[in-house]
């Protein structure tokens, strides 16, 4: 697993307490380690009946902490391992976090070493319920949860499915995937672009032809997830537009699918009108049927001859923004991607101008191990000044944090978005 920036160095307290999904618990830590965070795990009496101390040990390299009063503290005086933990970490999270451990977290008890560190801690700190659906919507864990919120706590809520007892119901801890997410997603908050409206792109749209057939293009959208996936690490509120409806949404992004060119302009100019940034990762189709199919075109037995397609131009999107944002003045920074298949930086240069772009990312599609459908790309960045800055070949994911830190950059420090 690559490192993520944002967990990278990151002191991060696993809570864990006597719930089944304590085996997840194991996964989680484990992709937090293989993502650069450093894990210190605390487990209460009822944990360690599920998972042992030494299975955690086992997958962060790092002692693991159950006693209050035992001597496996980690070189931590152990009177004070919960000043220790609490006082140096960046975020704590208790997943799974049980009926009676979110009780006491809400009533303030301290009578182990989690609940300890919990009031000792200065960090933010994030809960993830686990337990039978009829436990989860009792009246009296749902006001121990908005308690905990009341006072700053976030609440990761459980998933809906099968549980232990074989009833099934809302009450499942989330899936490591997801549970990264919300990790990342707190973690990102006082980040470069906090409180900034970031609108992305993604994905390549569907002109369709007749009720079965459609134009499209061999965008996989993976770029445009890595950029908001960014753009939340850096804590912006972002908005996902996207004509992929295949990939994992993440964390904390509000997501609003569309199809056709058409309907992403339709989007784009309704979310991009307040935005501080506009980023165009999408793969828009330049032409559609001129004419669309009331119902299937069939082939015909008795003509060999296929029938013709005629095409007529999309709107341009960037072209609209442009003519908006002289209007209004949003959104204030606007990126382009230029997919090119020869002369990329000659066609990417007319593209940042005629369209007013601040920044364009340009990327030759025809290099088998860049572009469409593949986890990496090799891009040129392109500024308003026409300075180019090159990406070596690397994962979207650091192709999305590089333009997320221009954008931050074009944004600058002033106060007038938030």
């Amino acid at each position: 697993m690559e490192h993520i920036t944002v967990l990278e160095k990151k002191r991060i307290i696993l809570g864990v307490t006597g719930s089944i999904a304590a085996y997840k618990a194991v996964d989680l830590a484990s992709k937090l380690t293989q993502a650069g965070a450093l894990v210190d795990v605390i487990m209460t009496e009822a944990a360690q009946r599920f998972v042992t101390p030494l299975t955690f040990q086992s997958v962060t390299g790092r002692p693991v902490y159950t006693s209050m009063w035992g001597t496996d503290t980690g070189g931590l005086p152990t009177h004070i391992a919960h000043v220790g933990l609490g006082e140096g970490a960046d975020l704590l999270v208790v997943a799974p976090i049980t009926a009676n451990s979110l009780a006491k977290l809400a009533h303030g008890l301290a009578d182990d070493l989690l609940s300890v560190t919990v009031l000792a801690a200065r960090c933010p700190v994030a809960v993830a319920p686990a337990m039978d659906g009829g436990m989860y919507e009792h009246p009296a864990t749902q006001a121990n949860l908005a308690a905990l919120r009341e006072r700053g706590v976030t609440v990761i809520e459980p998933a809906r499915g099968r549980f232990a007892s074989g009833l099934v119901g809302r009450g499942r801890l989330p899936e490591t995937p997801a549970l990264l997410g919300h990790i990342r997603r707190a973690l990102g908050r006082g980040g470069p672009l906090e409180n900034r409206k970031v609108v992305i792109t993604a994905g390549g749209t569907r002109e369709p032809i007749d009720p079965v057939r459609y134009i499209t293009n061999r965008s996989s959208g993976k770029q445009g997830y890595a950029l908001a996936q960014a753009a939340l690490d850096a804590g912006a509120c972002v908005t996902l537009i996207s004509a992929t409806h295949e990939l994992a949404v993440p964390v904390g992004a509000v997501l609003v699918p569309v199809e056709s060119a058409e309907a992403m302009l339709d989007a784009v100019m309704t979310y991009a009108r307040d935005a501080d940034a506009l980023i165009m990762a999408a793969a828009v189709a330049d032409f559609r049927p001129a004419e669309i199919a009331q119902h299937k075109i069939k082939k015909s037995e008795q003509d060999d001859e296929a029938p013709t397609l005629a095409l007529r131009r999309t709107p341009d999107i960037l072209m609209a923004v442009k003519a908006q944002r002289a209007t209004t003045g949003r959104p204030r920074a606007v990126i382009g991607f230029a997919a090119e298949s020869h002369d990329l930086l000659e066609n990417a240069q007319s593209k940042l101008r005629r369209k007013g772009l601040d920044l364009i990312v340009a990327n030759d599609i025809s290099a088998p191990d860049a572009g469409f459908n593949v986890d990496t790309n090799r891009v040129v960045l392109i500024d308003a000044g026409g300075a180019q800055h090159p990406l070596d070949l690397t994962s979207k994911a650091r192709v999305g944090e590089a333009v997320i830190a221009r954008v931050a950059a074009l944004l600058g420090t002033d106060q007038e978005a938030r």
